[in-house]
């Protein structure tokens, strides 16, 4: 197991690396104290990351979800092909589109 680490490129780029799992992800609260920004865009490249869940989907979506809120609209880049077929799978797609 490859631990999740997501890591501030620029004021609006984040590199997610490692395994987006239900044994990795855990309590992970990206959004309480990293993304301090006032971009209205932020992106995640998901290019690191070796393997993911529907766990990890799900992280994803809550992660959207409460960038919403925020007014914050949240793009994903480089999405490894495990991540593409859960989506689609799970129709979510367009989501993040």
């Amino acid at each position: 197991m490859t631990k999740l680490a997501i890591s501030q490129v620029d004021g609006q780029h984040f590199r997610v690396s490692g395994e987006l799992t239900r044994n990795s992800i855990g309590d992970e609260q990206l959004l309480n104290n990293k993304l301090l920004t006032k971009h209205k865009t932020i992106y995640f490249d998901l290019s690191e990351v070796s393997r993911v869940d529907t766990a990890g989907l799900a992280w994803l979506i809550h992660s959207f979800a409460e960038l919403k809120q925020q007014g914050i609209r949240l793009e994903l880049q480089n999405l490894p092909e495990q991540l593409q077929n859960l989506m689609q799978l799970g129709q979510v797609t367009t989501l993040f589109e």
